[in-house]
C-alpha cells in the first residue's frame, strides 16, 4: 500500500466540506489505492460540529482513511500537509460591500498562507475554493514566500464544468465527449466561458452551434450567473457541485489531465495572453507529473479579447483593494 497523503481541508464542517470529505476518504480524489490522512480545520465555534463530521467519517470505515485530525489551529491542520483545500471563507453578509468582503477574507488567508509557509510540506499543492477565490489565493500565495507561487491555485473548475454541461445540452452530446473548454479570468460574474476552442468527437463545436445570440444572451450569462440561479432555486449556495469541482481540480493536478484535453485552473498569471503578472487568473492548462502548464498559442478573437480583459480588470481592482495587505 502507498504511504498516506496528508490532506488539509478548511471550513471542514461547512456545506462544501460535508460534500467533499467523504469523497476524498473514498478515493475519488487521489485514486482507489491511495490512503489519506484528513487534517480538518474549523473556526472555534464550529469545532463541535466538526467532531460530529469526524464521527461520521469513522462510521463509514473507509479502507483508505488512515486517520483524521480536527482542530481550530491552522498550524496543526497544515502540519506536513501535501494537499490543502482552503474551503472556509467569510461569506458576504447583508449590506456588506465587496471591498469589506475582500478585507475580511484577506485577514483569514494571510494567516493561513503564513501557516502553510511555516509548517506544510515543501511541495504542498494548495487549492483555494473560498470566495473571492482568485484574490484569496493571491493573498495566501503572497503570505507564503518560501513556497513557489505555482503551488497556489484557485478553483475555476466549477465554472468549467458548468460551461461543459451547457454546451453538451445545446448540441445533444454526452458531456464527456466535449473537450477543450476554457473559462478565462475571475471566478465571478465577469468570467469569460470561451467555447471557440471546444471540440466534440474531434470536430469544432462552434460551427455546429453558430448562433451568436445564443452565445451572448444565453450561454455566457448562464455560466456566469449559475451560482446565483442555484441560490435562488435551492435557497443555499452550490455545495455538492463545488465539492465535485474541487475533487476534479486536485485529481487532474495530481494524476494528470486526459489525453487531448485541457482543464481550467486559476493560477498565477505569467504574462500569457496579455494578462499581467500579479493576479490569479483562469487559464487553460494541461497537467502532467503533478505540474500544470498553460496551453499556449490559442487564437483569440476581438470578441474574446474584450471579455478576457474585462475580467482581468476586475482582478486588478480586487488586488488593489487588498494591496496594503500583500506586503
Amino acid at each position: 500500500m502507498k504511504t498516506p497523503i496528508r490532506v488539509a481541508v478548511t471550513g471542514a464542517a461547512g456545506q462544501i466540506g460535508y460534500s467533499l470529505l467523504f469523497r476524498i476518504a473514498s478515493g475519488d480524489m487521489l485514486g482507489k489505492d491511495q490512503p489519506v490522512i484528513l487534517q480538518l480545520l474549523e473556526i472555534p465555534q464550529a469545532v463541535g460540529a466538526l467532531k460530529g463530521v469526524v464521527m461520521e467519517l469513522e462510521d463509514c470505515a473507509f479502507p483508505l482513511l488512515y486517520g483524521t485530525v480536527a482542530t481550530d489551529d491552522p498550524r496543526v491542520a497544515f502540519k506536513d500537509a501535501q494537499i490543502a483545500l482552503l474551503v472556509g471563507a467569510r461569506p458576504r453578509s447583508k449590506g456588506m460591500e465587496r471591498k469589506d468582503l475582500l478585507e475580511a477574507n484577506a485577514q483569514i488567508f494571510t494567516v493561513q498562507g503564513r501557516a502553510l509557509n511555516d509548517v506544510a510540506s515543501r511541495d504542498v499543492k494548495v487549492l483555494v475554493v473560498g470566495n473571492p477565490a482568485n484574490t484569496n489565493a493571491l493573498i495566501a500565495m503572497k503570505s507564503a514566500p518560501e513556497l513557489k507561487p505555482q503551488q497556489f491555485t484557485a478553483m475555476m473548475r466549477l465554472d468549467h464544468n458548468r460551461a461543459l454541461s451547457q454546451v453538451a445540452a445545446k448540441i445533444g452530446k454526452p458531456v464527456a465527449s466535449i473537450r477543450k473548454m476554457v473559462v478565462w479570468g475571475n471566478h465571478s460574474a465577469t468570467q469569460y466561458p470561451d467555447l471557440f476552442h471546444a471540440e466534440v468527437d474531434g470536430q469544432k463545436v462552434w460551427p455546429m452551434i453558430n448562433d451568436q445570440a445564443w452565445l451572448e444572451n444565453v450561454f455566457i450569462p448562464t455560466v456566469q450567473k449559475r451560482g446565483a440561479a442555484i441560490i435562488e432555486a435551492r435557497g443555499l449556495s452550490s455545495a455538492a457541485s463545488a465539492a465535485n469541482a474541487a475533487i476534479d481540480h486536485v485529481r487532474d493536478w495530481v494524476l494528470g489531465t486526459r489525453e487531448g484535453d485541457w482543464v481550467t485552473m486559476g493560477i498565477p498569471a505569467d504574462g500569457s495572453y496579455g494578462i499581467a503578472e500579479g493576479v490569479v487568473y483562469g487559464y487553460p492548462v494541461i497537467c502532467k507529473n503533478g505540474q500544470y502548464s498553460i496551453v499556449q498559442g490559442l487564437p483569440i478573437s476581438d470578441f474574446s479579447q474584450r471579455r478576457m480583459q474585462a475580467t482581468h480588470q476586475e482582478l486588478l481592482e480586487e488586488r488593489d483593494a487588498v494591496k496594503h495587505l500583500l506586503g
